[in-house]
């Protein structure tokens, strides 16, 4: 989808402004990432493999490609990786048909933005398909446009994702701030060099140099996102 939505200005009286605001998917703005873990359990033991709970934290947040490698390696599963992308996107695909739920503050948040005329993107590793049946359920009206993971030639944890978002919106990445969820999302919108807004899902997520943690959506708003932009640059 796309949108003729400028750029907001990029200086104001108390600064710097901010120009565009980024946003992840899963974990971030729809409570989904339990939803693929239980279709990467369901799948695999269809195939005769038991997941234990510690290869959770490696494979969240992360394209399908590296976790079905991942996977297939820790239980040598008689499988390709196109074979099972196949297999867990449909499952997933199965489960996110019955609705999707909302992260708490998500409805608010994106209601915000586009009331004040922001310009939104998301920014996903989930595949196309995906996301169009997600954002049936977070509107698409609320996004100038999404960037999925096999839409770029490298996705997250590569910046390559952060940097077509703000591209497109004709944002500079510092003045673009990401919301994000694992550890993977954040380190490609750092290393795009954009200021992020992390909110846990499944892993903690340590405060840093340009990141700053919150606990829910709900501390999120966009006094609070502008905020994280001209304190960066002030006047």
């Amino acid at each position: 989808m796309t949108s003729s939505m400028p750029a907001v200005a990029t200086r104001t009286g108390d600064g710097f402004a901010l120009q565009a605001v980024l946003l992840d998917m899963d974990g971030t703005l729809v409570a989904t990432e339990d939803f693929w873990w239980d279709a990467e359990v369901e799948v695999f033991a269809e195939l005769g493999h038991v997941l234990a709970e510690e290869h959770r934290t490696v494979v969240v947040g992360g394209p399908m490609t590296r976790s079905a490698a991942y996977l297939i390696d820790v239980t040598g599963a008689d499988i390709t990786v196109p074979e099972l992308s196949v297999l867990l996107n449909a499952r997933f695909e199965e489960r996110i048909d019955r609705g999707v739920p909302l992260m708490p503050g998500a409805r608010r948040l994106l209601t915000e933005l586009s009331a004040h005329g922001v310009p939104t993107a998301l920014v996903s590793a989930s595949h196309r398909r995906v996301m169009d049946r997600v954002l049936r359920s977070l509107g698409p009206e609320n996004f100038a446009f999404s960037v999925a993971g096999d839409e770029v030639g490298r996705t997250k944890p590569h910046p390559e994702p952060y940097l077509t978002a703000a591209r497109r919106l004709g944002a500079e990445p510092a003045r673009s701030v990401v919301v994000e969820d694992t550890v993977t999302g954040v380190t490609s919108a750092e290393t795009a060099g954009c200021p992020v807004v992390a909110v846990p899902s499944v892993t903690a997520i340590e405060p840093g140099p340009g990141r700053t943690v919150v606990a829910s959506l709900e501390d999120v708003d966009l006094p609070f996102l502008r905020s994280l932009v001209t304190a960066a640059h002030p006047a």
